[in-house]
C-alpha cells in the first residue's frame, strides 16, 4: 500500500463513499478510503436483496453489534444498536428508506450561532445533487442527475391503500412527496432501490469509479486511531489482520458515524482531557463537546391481527425463501425485490411543534427487526416515534485498546417532553390503525393490546418494547459554542490542523426522519468545502408551513 495520501476517509460509509467519489474527481488528488468492514459483494444476497434486510443486523459479519448501557429510564435494558460493518456502512443494511427531513430541520440548524450556511436554502442543491429521483417530476425540490437513483415502491398490496385511506380518514392529509414541498402528511415513500436491488452510497458513488487511479479502497482496514506530529494529524494507525502500520496523509477526513468518530477522536487524544487522562490517554486537544449531544430516534411497532389473508406473513416460511430468492435473482420481481416500507407519513402530535414530530411507516406484515413473528397467521404493523426528544446522551471509550467497543447511553424516556409525546405518538397511531377503512382487515391489536391504555401503562410498555431506528447522530457537532467540535465552514476539527469530520455526527439536531439523505448531503457538501470550491448557489423556495387555527 502507497504510504502517502493527499487524503485518507476512514470509514467507507454513506457519507465516506460520497467524499471517495468526490475528492478523486480531481486526478491530481491521491484518495485512500479505509473501510474496517468487509466488501459489499456484489453476489451477497443479505445485503443487495431489499426484502433481505433483517438478515445483516445482528450478523457478526454486517454489524458491529453495539449495545448500550443499561438504560435508566427503560427498566435497565441495554438496546441493542447496530452498525454497518460492511463498505457502504450502515447504508449496506438499513431499511433504503429514503426521507430528507423537514426543511424547518435546516432552519433550526441555520439558526445555531455559525450554522447560517446550514439552512434549508444552502442544503437543498446538495440534496438535489445527491438524487436521481426516477418518479418524481418535480425541479424545485428534487434532483434528477445524481448518482443516487430512487423509486417509489411498486407493492399492489391492498393494505397499503388501506393505510393511506384511514390516514386520511383520521384527518390527516396526503401529500404527494413527502420529500418535496410538503412533508407533513402520508404517503408512498420514496427508496434507495433501483432493478429490484439495494443502491447503497457505495455502489452509487465508489463503485462507478473504483478503477480510477487516484483512488484506493481497501477493506477490513481497522483504524485505531489518528497519528498527530503536535497537533498537526499526519496519518492514521490502521490494523489489517495481525499487521499494524501507520499510513499517511496531508488531510484526514473521520465518517465513521456517530459511534465510530467520537471513538476514534478520543482515542487519538481529542476529547475532554479528564476523561482521556483516566485511561492514560495523551490529550492533543481539549474538546469537551467529542462524543456528547448524543441523540437518536426511538421507535415501537404498532401490531394488529389481519382478518383477510393479504399480508406477507407467509412469505416468512422457510420453505418460500428458494423461490422468493429465485424470482428476486431472475426475474427482478417478487416479495424479494421490495423493502416492503413502502407508505408512511409525518404528523404532529400536538399543536405547540410548528413542523411533524412523528413519523409513521407502514408495514404490510407483523415482525421484528430481528425477525421474530407475533401474528398467528396474517398480520400488519406501525412503526412510531416521536422525533424530536429533548434526552441527550453520550459516546465515551472504555478503554485506550481501540477494539473495545465504547459505553454508550442516550437516556431514552429521560424527559418530561420524550415522555408526553410518546403517549401522544401511540394514540395517534391507534387513531389511524381504527379507522373504518380497515374494518375489512382489522383483527385486533396484538402490540401493545388495547389492555395497555392508560399514559403510565403505555409508558411502562415502550420502555420494555422500544427499540432504536438506528439514527445515531450528534456527537461531533457543527457550531461555534464551547461544545462543538466541528467548523461549520471547514469542517475541520477545533484545535488542530489537518483532521476534518463529515458524517451524521456533525449534525447539530438529528432531522425528523431517516438520516440516510442528510448523511449524503453533509458529504456532498463537505466535499466541496474540503476541496476549497466555491458552494452551490443557495436555493430560495417556499415549502408548507403549518399555521394554527
Amino acid at each position: 500500500m502507497k504510504k502517502n495520501y493527499d487524503y485518507i476517509v476512514v470509514g467507507g460509509g454513506s457519507a465516506g463513499s460520497v467524499l471517495g467519489n468526490r475528492l478523486s474527481e480531481d486526478p491530481n488528488n491521491q484518495v485512500l478510503v479505509l473501510e474496517a468492514g468487509r466488501t459489499d459483494s456484489i453476489w451477497d444476497v443479505f445485503i443487495h436483496m431489499p426484502a433481505a434486510l433483517t438478515f445483516p443486523i445482528g450478523s457478526r459479519f454486517y454489524d458491529w453489534r453495539y449495545e448500550t448501557e443499561p438504560e435508566p429510564h427503560m427498566n435497565n435494558r441495554r438496546v441493542y444498536h447496530g452498525r454497518g460493518k460492511v463498505l457502504g456502512g450502515s447504508g449496506s443494511i438499513n431499511g433504503m428508506i429514503f426521507q430528507r427531513g423537514n426543511p424547518m430541520d435546516y432552519e433550526r440548524w441555520g439558526k445555531e450561532p455559525g450554522l447560517e450556511n446550514w439552512d434549508f436554502a444552502h442544503c437543498l442543491p446538495y440534496f438535489k445533487k445527491t438524487e436521481n429521483a426516477l418518479d418524481q417530476t418535480d425541479n424545485t425540490f428534487r434532483g434528477h442527475d445524481g448518482p443516487l437513483k430512487l423509486t417509489k415502491g411498486t407493492s399492489k398490496n391492498p393494505l397499503f391503500d388501506t393505510f393511506l385511506t384511514a390516514a386520511k380518514q383520521a384527518g390527516y392529509f396526503l401529500t404527494d412527496d413527502v420529500n418535496g414541498y410538503r412533508q407533513e402528511g402520508f404517503s408512498r415513500f420514496d427508496r434507495n432501490v433501483y432493478r429490484a436491488r439495494r443502491l447503497s452510497s457505495a455502489r452509487a458513488y465508489l463503485h462507478p469509479v473504483k478503477n480510477r487511479k487516484n483512488l484506493t479502497i481497501r477493506t477490513r482496514s481497522f483504524v485505531r486511531k489518528v497519528v498527530f506530529e503536535g497537533k498537526r494529524a499526519v496519518g492514521v494507525e490502521v490494523q489489517r489482520g495481525r499487521k499494524i502500520e501507520t499510513i499517511y496523509a496531508k488531510e484526514i477526513i473521520l465518517c465513521g458515524g456517530a459511534i465510530n468518530t467520537p471513538q476514534i477522536l478520543q482515542l487519538s487524544g481529542i476529547g475532554n482531557s479528564s476523561h482521556l487522562e483516566k485511561l492514560g490517554i495523551d490529550t492533543v486537544h481539549h474538546l469537551p463537546g467529542v462524543g456528547e449531544n448524543l441523540q437518536d430516534h426511538l421507535e415501537v411497532y404498532v401490531q394488529f391481527q389481519c382478518k383477510e389473508p393479504v399480508s406477507l406473513q407467509p412469505n416468512l416460511a422457510f420453505w418460500r425463501r428458494p423461490f422468493i430468492g429465485a424470482a428476486w435473482l431472475f426475474l427482478r420481481r417478487g416479495p424479494g425485490a421490495s423493502n416492503h416500507f413502502e407508505a408512511g407519513g409525518f404528523a404532529r402530535s400536538n399543536e405547540d411543534v410548528q413542523w411533524p414530530n412523528l413519523m409513521f411507516h407502514f408495514l404490510p406484515i407483523a415482525v421484528r427487526y430481528d425477525g421474530t413473528v407475533t401474528a398467528k397467521g396474517h398480520g400488519y404493523q406501525i412503526h412510531i416515534g416521536p422525533m424530536y426528544s429533548d434526552a441527550r446522551g453520550h459516546i465515551r471509550i472504555k478503554s485506550k485498546d481501540p477494539k473495545v467497543k465504547p459505553s454508550i447511553l442516550f437516556n431514552y424516556l429521560s424527559t418530561d417532553q420524550d415522555r408526553r409525546e410518546w403517549v401522544e405518538a401511540i394514540k395517534v397511531a391507534r387513531k389511524i390503525m381504527n379507522q373504518k377503512a380497515f374494518d375489512k382487515y382489522n383483527g385486533g391489536e396484538i402490540s401493545p393490546g388495547v389492555e395497555v391504555s392508560e399514559d403510565e401503562e403505555i409508558l411502562k410498555w415502550v420502555a420494555t418494547d422500544g427499540e432504536t431506528a438506528y439514527h445515531p447522530s450528534c456527537t461531533a457537532k457543527m457550531g461555534t459554542d464551547e461544545m462543538s467540535v466541528v467548523d461549520p465552514n471547514s469542517m475541520k476539527v477545533y484545535g488542530v490542523e489537518g483532521l476534518r469530520v463529515a458524517d451524521a455526527s456533525v449534525f447539530p439536531f438529528v432531522t425528523n426522519a431517516n438520516i440516510y439523505s442528510p448523511v449524503m448531503m453533509v458529504g456532498e457538501k463537505a466535499a466541496d468545502l474540503i476541496l476549497g470550491k466555491t458552494p452551490l448557489a443557495p436555493e430560495q423556495t417556499d415549502w408548507y408551513r403549518h399555521q394554527k387555527i
